[in-house]
């Protein structure tokens, strides 16, 4: 029992679909709101959660993942939990490609380049950041305001974006620079870390949103 007061339970949910989501163009800072799917979306991910008690949440500074937030909390009938929004949790700037539909682009850069740009690690854009330089900011702001406080084993919910959520995933599982680029979450999927106070994750799992319910 002692043990288990000493692990502190992660929680990351990627927000739900957004309007730009449904029209499969890339948002990056873009502050877009969620579809009527995307709000279901978040309100299945708080079912799939009502068996964990949070201490506290963390989001980005986008109405994207701040609405999923809400709903979350709403569902589960914890609306006052203590909730911090901070911009190193925002989605990676797609710089160029912002606002730019990705089957285009494809066509446009080649399929090889098409699939760096969207999930490798050190791929510069233009006026944008790489998800290496998403590590870079997401990180020091975990390390510093987010893992203190699951060593004490609270239990902490993170809502934020594709690629803010996939550095943190990055960081916990020790994936290589290869292989992140196969890490991908769907809008509304969750994952929840067990974490000891040694900072060492001992167990995680996916729990999966189906918007189709």
């Amino acid at each position: 029992m002692e043990q288990l007061k000493k692990e502190g339970i992660l929680v990351l949910v990627r927000h739900g679909e957004s309007q730009w989501n449904a029209r499969n163009v890339w948002t990056g800072f873009t502050d877009i709101g969620l579809t009527p799917r995307g709000e279901h979306e978040a309100k299945l991910a708080a079912d799939q959660l009502r068996d964990i008690t949070f201490d506290c949440a963390f989001t980005s500074c986008l109405m994207r993942a701040s609405s999923s937030l809400r709903i979350i909390l709403e569902t589960l009938n914890i609306p006052t939990l203590p909730v911090t929004a901070d911009i190193a949790l925002n989605e990676r700037d797609y710089g160029i490609y912002t606002g730019k539909n990705k089957l285009e682009i494809q066509k446009q850069i080649g399929e090889e380049q098409y699939l760096q740009i969207r999930r490798g690690w050190d791929c510069p854009i233009p006026q944008g950041e790489s998800l290496k330089a998403v590590y870079g900011r997401v990180i020091p702001y975990y390390d510093r305001v987010i893992a203190p406080l699951v060593a004490q084993g609270k239990h902490v919910l993170i809502v934020a974006h594709g690629n803010s959520l996939r550095a943190l995933i990055k960081k916990l599982d020790n994936i290589s620079d290869a292989d992140i680029s196969h890490v991908e979450l769907a809008t509304g999927e969750i994952i929840v870390y067990t974490i000891g106070s040694d900072g060492i994750v001992r167990e995680s799992q996916k729990r999966l949103v189906s918007s189709s319910d």
